[in-house]
């Protein structure tokens, strides 16, 4: 296998390349945890794996079929509504930590915490949807630089303790609701030891072929740990070894040579490449700077044939999307007016008229 063939498996495992019709709830169930901090490239890259329009889309995640949480690294993911309690279960306690540590540069202890989350479960019980702001206001923490940092500190807490989650928005506003009043609590627990081996199943059954630091990186466990979860699972996985490193995968057949012509129009953060430690695969290594940054800004990519070849942006309009394109190398008219099909899905998506500048 060489990286042109991983980069076209990956297509295949992260549901790029469309088997057959998948439901919002089932793209995110399948790909485990998807990052999710820009909220509406988040949405778009559940719909590039799927048929449905962004309004479908939303609805998913505001009847909580799809939950928008903390987890994994810090940072927002959408997790499908029947992973989010044993997932939380494996991921909560090392994440926290770190909130913890920045809450107590504000004075929050775990016990002030656990406090506040008392608070937090007064005001949003009966299913009652705030916004952050809405909630700082009520613990009476005032407005500030310094404030939201600690406000976002404490939210983050709630939420890696299962109290809260996503709620309905409020118009363009986010809001938090109590996590138990959205998604019902499993009556069983899996142990430590089985929730950490269906995370690693779930990450390379999706995102395979990939490397053990690529899952270290992906789930926020040490490379250590991930050696230990993922020797306890070896059976199950399938391994190809490329310039000395060995990459895992599930349900992925390596013999097959038929590289599909595919073209995406991906958005920032995307799975395709944010999952990866390394990503010389999908990207050559001269062009990342033009498609992320060093302090992890990632921007919507174009993707031909697993490759990244450009970047574009969006503008929403009342009535129509702008989209600018900035491709790596020179491409002629007749080869963009090609490239620019792969627009289509992101217009049906939309549901309004895209303008190409």
């Amino acid at each position: 296998m060489t990286h042109d063939e991983i980069s076209h498996h990956r297509l295949i495992s992260q549901k790029l390349i469309k088997t057959g019709p998948s439901s919002p709830q089932e793209i995110v169930h399948h790909l485990g945890a998807m990052q999710a901090q820009d909220y509406g490239m988040a949405k778009w890259a559940i719909g590039s794996r799927c048929d449905a329009t962004e309004k479908e889309i939303e609805e998913a995640i505001n009847s909580a079929q799809i939950i928008r949480t903390h987890i994994l690294r810090p940072t927002w993911h959408f997790v499908a509504s029947e992973d989010i309690y044993w997932m939380l279960d494996v991921s909560g306690p090392q994440v926290q930590r770190m909130t913890i540590s920045s809450a107590k540069q504000y004075g929050y202890d775990v016990k002030k915490l656990n406090q506040t989350n008392s608070k937090i479960e007064k005001l949003l019980a009966g299913n009652n949807h705030l916004t952050r702001e809405e909630i700082m206001q009520e613990l009476d923490i005032k407005k500030s630089s310094n404030q939201d940092f600690l406000g976002a500190a404490i939210m983050m807490h709630a939420e890696l303790e299962g109290l809260v989650c996503n709620g309905k928005m409020k118009g363009k506003q986010i809001t938090y609701a109590l996590l138990e009043e959205r998604v019902q609590k499993p009556q069983t627990k899996l142990t430590k030891e089985e929730g950490l081996a269906k995370l690693a199943k779930r990450y390379f059954e999706s995102h395979g072929p990939a490397t053990l630091l690529d899952f270290s990186w992906w789930s926020g466990f040490s490379p250590t740990i991930c050696k230990l979860i993922i020797n306890a699972i070896e059976l199950q996985l399938n391994s190809v070894l490329i310039n000395e490193k060995t990459y895992l995968f599930i349900n992925q057949s390596t013999n097959d040579n038929n590289l599909n012509k595919s073209l995406h129009f991906l958005p920032a953060f995307d799975e395709i490449l944010i999952s990866y430690k390394t990503r010389e695969a999908s990207i050559l290594l001269e062009h990342q700077s033009k498609a992320f940054t060093n302090n992890g800004i990632f921007k919507p990519i174009i993707l031909e044939n697993g490759k990244v070849i450009g970047t574009w942006k969006r503008t929403i309009k009342k009535d129509h999307a702008k989209i600018e394109t900035q491709f790596f190398n020179e491409t002629d008219n007749a080869k963009k007016a090609i490239l620019f099909e792969g627009l289509k899905a992101f217009e049906n998506y939309l549901e309004t008229k895209i303008i190409i500048e």
